[in-house]
């Protein structure tokens, strides 16, 4: 399971990084596609916090259990 966590975050991270290159940072207006890939961006750092949390969460379990 911490495999697949670790799997998970390094994607997020990647989607973050790709969507992040798309973004047109001239245009102020953030409208048409750069701003699609601003908004995922934001939506996959948002992936990756809630992985972050359910890690630590797992973390803290395996510690109260032994």
């Amino acid at each position: 399971m911490k495999v697949f966590i670790y799997v998970l975050m390094a994607l997020t991270l990647g989607l973050t990084v790709f969507n992040l290159s798309q973004v047109d940072y001239n245009n102020a207006t953030m409208e048409g596609n750069s701003g699609v890939a601003l908004i995922c961006s934001l939506l996959s750092l948002c992936a990756l916090f809630i992985l972050l949390i359910f890690n630590t969460a797992k973390r803290i379990d395996e510690k109260t259990r032994n």
